[in-house]
């Protein structure tokens, strides 16, 4: 029987990597995103060249919405695998110029997204006998950095959900995985993070010669929900072999 895994900010970049990659692992994959028209367009690629790719599904899915996620939670049946990928930053601004609407912001999807969907699917998880909630966090939830203080406090509390997780689920059939990605070079991040400031996107990957790229990520993922059921990766961080923080990179 294969095995069903939702997959949220599954339109583009880590999210839409990761889906590609659990199709082709055997999964049934559900995209779940806001733009719709995105996940079809995705779901579409998959069935049609990811040999073996069993049943894609596309799903609007707006993480700061309890109506979107119950949505979600009523259109899938049975589920084993839930990545919680939706997230992102805003901003760099310092704590004493933060822009508190921005904060909201990250707090809003990194954090009670997470939690609200995890909720929301948790049972279904709990039901197939050997579920796995994986949460995509960053390096920014474990090393802060200047500029970084409303990412970094998102994602902080993100890992602090993760780790209170692995304690309350632990006499459950529920595994809870980490990953904490360094600089990922994708083609929305950094642009959304700077409002569509192209120039501004660019910087933290100049002269870098090899930063990770979205398949990277998808590899942990996969990786990890490919163990033996009686085998919990807590956590991985991954970062380019340039990076030794989020604040020290090696450019050419």
């Amino acid at each position: 029987m294969r095995k069903t895994a939702i997959v949220t900010g599954a339109s583009s970049g880590i999210g839409a990597a990761t889906a590609k990659r659990l199709a082709a692992e055997g999964f049934n994959v559900v995209l779940a995103a806001r733009r719709h028209d995105r996940c079809d367009a995705l779901a579409k690629e998959i069935t049609e060249t990811v040999p073996g790719a069993g049943t894609v599904a596309a799903v609007t899915l707006d993480v700061t919405s309890q109506e979107s996620v119950d949505a979600l939670a009523a259109a899938v049946g049975t589920c084993h695998v839930l990545v919680n990928n939706a997230g992102g930053a805003i901003g760099l601004d310092s704590v004493a110029t933060a822009d508190l609407a921005d904060w909201q912001a990250m707090y809003d999807t990194n954090v009670l997204g997470l939690v609200r969907v995890t909720k929301a699917i948790l049972p279904k998880l709990i039901e197939s006998g050997a579920g796995h909630v994986v949460n995509v966090t960053s390096l920014a939830a474990h090393v802060p950095y200047e500029g970084g203080g409303g990412y970094n406090a998102a994602k902080h509390a993100a890992y602090a959900v993760n780790d209170v997780m692995r304690l309350e689920l632990v006499a459950e059939p529920v595994r809870i995985t980490e990953i904490a990605p360094g600089l990922v070079k994708t083609e929305e991040f950094s642009l959304v993070r700077f409002r569509g400031d192209e120039e501004r996107a660019a910087k933290p990957y100049e002269g870098v010669p090899e930063p990770l790229v979205a398949e990277d990520i998808a590899d942990c993922v996969a990786w990890a929900v490919t163990r033996p059921p009686h085998v919990n990766i807590d956590r991985i961080d991954v970062q380019p072999r340039v990076q030794a923080a989020p604040y020290k990179l090696y450019r050419e």
